[in-house]
Parts: C-alpha cells; structure tokens; sequence
C-alpha cells in the first residue's frame, strides 16, 4: 500500500530567534530604568521634606482671665393677666341694652356700663322692701311707746312689772328683730336692681361677648368676657441648680422681661417664690407681677424670656458658646502649645457666652474657640488668638 503523506513541523528561522531575545533584553532594561528613576525620586522626596520644618495644626484660641460673674437665671414664661373675669348674669330678663364698649375688642376703664337687663320687676321690689322697711320701723317706734306707757303706768301705781310681758318688752324685741329682717331684704332688693346693669369690675379687654340685644337671659348665663390690661402676672419655673443660684430673699427685687427677639419689654417686681415645689416638674416656683406703664410693651398672652438676678460667682470663665464639646469639655492650651482637655461645671448662659466655673486654679486661659474631634491631648499646635 503506498504511505500516506505527514505534515511537517515548522522549524524557527535562528534569525527571528536572535531578534526576540533582543526585544526582550531592551523591555527589561527599559523597565529597569524606570523603576531606578522612581526610587531616586522618592528618595530626593524624602530629603527635600525632611530638609523643611514640620508644620502644626492651627488652632483659634481666646485669651480668657478668671474672674468673678454676676450670674443671671433665665427661663420662658407666658403672661397671664392678673384679673381674668367671665362676666355672668346675676339676675332674669331681657337685655334692653348692649354698650358699644362690650363689643369684643374693646378697651373698657373700671366703672364702664356694658349690659343692661330690663330691670322693672326689680324696681318695684325694691320699692316694696323700702315700704316694708318703713311699716317695720313704725311697728317699733309703737313697741316702744307701749313699753314707755307700761312703765309710767307701773311707776304711778308704785308696783314693779310683774313680768316683760306686762311692759311689752318681747313685742319690742320682735319689732326690732322686723326692722333688721326689711333692712337686709331692702339690701338684697337693692343688689338685684344694681345686678341688672352689669359694669366692668376692672379695667381691661373685652375678649368675647355672648348676648345679643333683646335676648333673655337667666341667672348663671355668660355675659362677656374681660382680661386686665394694668398687670399681669408671671410664673417661673426653676430647677434645684437654678434656684440655688439666685440672689436670696428674691422677693421684692426686680426681673428683666424679653421678648423673642431679646429686646426688653417689661421690667417685673418678684412676687413670693420657693414656697413650694411643682407637684409633677418637681421645680421651684417664682411669681412675679408687672405693672403696665407707658415703657411697657408687654401683652396679654405673650411668650417671654424671664432674666432673674442672681449670686456673683467668683473664678468663673467666660467662654464662646462653641468652646464647649458636647460632653462637657473645654480645649485649652498651656504654656508650650500644647493642647490640654478639661472638663468644666456649665453655670449659666448669656446671649452667645457660657460662664463656666475655671477647671483650675489659674488666672489666664487660652481656650480653643472651636475645638475640633480629632484633637489629641498633648498634641503640639499653633496658637491664633482672636478677640471676642
């Protein structure tokens, strides 16, 4: 049988051999080189930043003395009238009049006619309890002029009065007892017909009316309502820290009220404080009372910021209110630029300042303005101060 044809293996050409291995040599060499660049230009790197001083971290400090601080306690209050009066009707009938005054709104002086209930029937009482007054008054001046017959009459006899009864002595006393019965149903009589017209017990605003002219009312109905517009009244709730803080005896001094904007508005007289403590806060209560005067621009039913005078603290800090970590601390630095932390007791606040009591017994501090969370005690830093 013939033999079947077998395919041939390529043989390399020693030519392309050499030109292969030459690429390769000159890819490494290349290589080589570059990795040697890059060590000689770290290494100049590492020369030329140690050759350069080190640099520290810039800190914002405030260059603070001890000292002593009046402390000032403040807290939110809501001003409540000190009179606030729902008018009711005090007799029956119809009401014939309604003052343009009782509208709501309306700013009424104490004395000020606002409704007025028809008031005949009570008229006529009044004139029946007067009548009655009078007939008790001459029922006694008779009991009277028959005791005084009796008693001439015993004295010409020359006996003594066998008994009261002979000398009218109880019909004298049952007059009496008649007249002081129609003097107080004339007072009551009286009371109703004045009852009729209702006048303003204070003076204030007219807040809210609830009749209507013509309308029938019965006793017990409301009327209006009227808050003071002359004081108010204020009350303060304090913590056990705040109140040991506070200038004692607080009652009689003085109190500045702000606003929201903390803008003075008011000045308040403290009242009474510390009698007792609040059932469910468990806080300290403080009254006090202001007085409306034409530097008083303090309304009924504002929300205001009560400042109440306290102690002077002796070696306290004032510190900018970013000064304080949220754990407590303070950032200072000491006499090498070294950051130190201190914890510190927070007294009170004022505006954008926290009074603190100093951590030591130092006269000067230099307090980090803004602390940052990366700080490290005994880490060397660069001081900037700034002033407040």
């Amino acid at each position: 049988m013939p033999e079947t044809d077998q395919p041939r293996a390529a043989v390399p050409n020693p030519r392309q051999k050499t030109s292969r291995r030459r690429g390769i040599l000159v890819a490494s060499l290349l290589l080589l080189g570059v990795i040697a660049f890059l060590i000689m230009a770290e290494d100049t790197a590492d020369v030329a930043q140690r050759d350069t001083p080190p640099t520290h971290q810039l800190v914002s400090v405030e260059t603070l003395s001890t000292g002593a601080e009046a402390v000032e306690v403040s807290a939110f209050a809501h001003v409540n009238p000190r009179w606030a009066a729902e008018l009711r009707a005090a007799v029956s009938g119809r009401i014939t009049q309604v003052a343009p005054s009782a509208l709501a709104g309306e700013q009424v002086s104490a004395g000020t006619t606002l409704v007025t209930i028809e008031n005949s029937q009570y008229t006529a009482e009044m004139a029946d309890a007067e009548l009655a007054v009078l007939q008790a008054e001459l029922d006694l001046r008779k009991a009277k002029s028959a005791t005084t017959v009796a008693r001439r009459q015993f004295q010409r006899d020359g006996t003594k009065p066998p008994s009261d009864l002979s000398i009218h002595l109880p019909e004298q006393a049952i007059a009496k007892s008649a007249v002081k019965s129609a003097k107080a149903r004339l007072a009551a009589a009286r009371q109703q017909l004045d009852d009729a017209t209702i006048n303003s017990p204070f003076s204030g605003f007219v807040t809210d009316r609830f009749v209507s002219l013509g309308q029938t009312v019965n006793i017990g109905d409301p009327l209006l309502k009227l808050v003071d517009d002359s004081t108010f009244e204020l009350k303060v709730a304090l913590s056990k820290k705040d109140w040991r803080l506070l200038k004692h005896p607080i009652a009689g001094l003085e109190a500045r009220v702000l606003d929201t904007h903390d803008r003075q508005i008011a000045t308040a007289r403290i009242r009474r404080g510390g009698g007792f403590l609040d059932e469910q806060t468990r806080q300290y209560q403080v009254f006090l009372d202001i007085q409306q005067t034409d530097a008083t621009t303090v309304l009924s039913g504002d929300f205001v910021r009560v400042v109440l005078p306290g102690k002077t603290l002796p070696d306290t800090l004032n510190i900018a209110a970013s000064s304080l970590t949220q754990d407590g601390y303070i950032w200072h630095l000491d006499a090498e630029d070294r950051l130190q932390k201190s914890p510190v007791e927070v007294l009170f606040h004022r505006h954008t300042r926290i009074i603190v009591r100093a951590p030591a017994a130092s006269s000067s501090w230099r307090v980090a303005v803004s602390p940052l969370a990366s700080y490290l005690p005994g880490q060397q830093v660069q001081a900037q101060t700034i002033e407040h």
